[in-house]
């Protein structure tokens, strides 16, 4: 019974979290309450409440699920074989796409985000920590095979996260679209030539 239990636990917040995430996209975040997400799931609001004890954690479920199929494309591709400023490449180009595709171009996902910003700053917060992170890894990897020249690697990630935020951060993608600035290419041009060694900028 124990094992039946552990199974249906994690498949019933699992089921919770894909009914939200699709009522956020169809009406919104604000419109959505649980007891549509318990309508939908043919359950009562009290059991919704047994696996997230309010609307703003199941937000965050949400928020984390999302956040987490970014975070392991990024990593995905930081792994991979071959030069680190290729890979640094893909991963921002990666990043960019999907933040775009999720958030940008649907506005009731993007009404998520800016509540996510507001009311749970900590799994934001946590989300752009471990992508600085991945970013770091490929950048060490880089400096310990001398394509990267980097004293401080930790800091060159956090200073190639802050020169991609606008083509990172969902909002500043939004704001950003139609106004004058470097295109993604040029700017992760400037990131990789501002890793590399003097005189050999890719």
């Amino acid at each position: 019974m124990t094992l039946i239990s552990d199974h249906i636990e994690p498949d019933t917040r699992e089921r919770i979290l894909e009914v939200a995430l699709r009522l956020f996209r169809e009406i919104g975040y604000q419109k959505t309450t649980v007891a549509d997400i318990a309508k939908v799931l043919r359950m009562s609001p009290a059991n919704v409440y047994r696996f997230f004890d309010s609307k703003k954690a199941i937000h965050e479920g949400v928020a984390r699920s999302l956040m987490g199929e970014v975070e392991d494309a990024a990593q995905a591709i930081a792994t991979k074989p071959g030069l680190a400023a290729g890979r640094l490449r893909e991963l921002m180009t990666t990043i960019h796409r999907m933040n775009s595709e999720r958030y940008v171009g649907n506005s009731k996902l993007h009404e998520m985000v800016e509540i996510a910003m507001e009311e749970s700053w900590d799994v934001c917060v946590a989300h752009m920590e471990r992508i600085t992170q991945t970013i770091g890894s490929v950048i060490a990897e880089g400096a310990a095979t001398g394509e990267f020249e980097v004293a401080d690697v930790p800091l060159a990630a956090m200073c190639a996260c802050t020169g991609m935020m606008r083509f990172f951060h969902p909002q500043m993608i939004a704001q950003c679209a139609l106004k004058p600035g470097p295109s993604i290419d040029q700017m992760i041009d400037f990131v990789i030539a501002g890793l590399s060694p003097r005189g050999k900028g890719n």
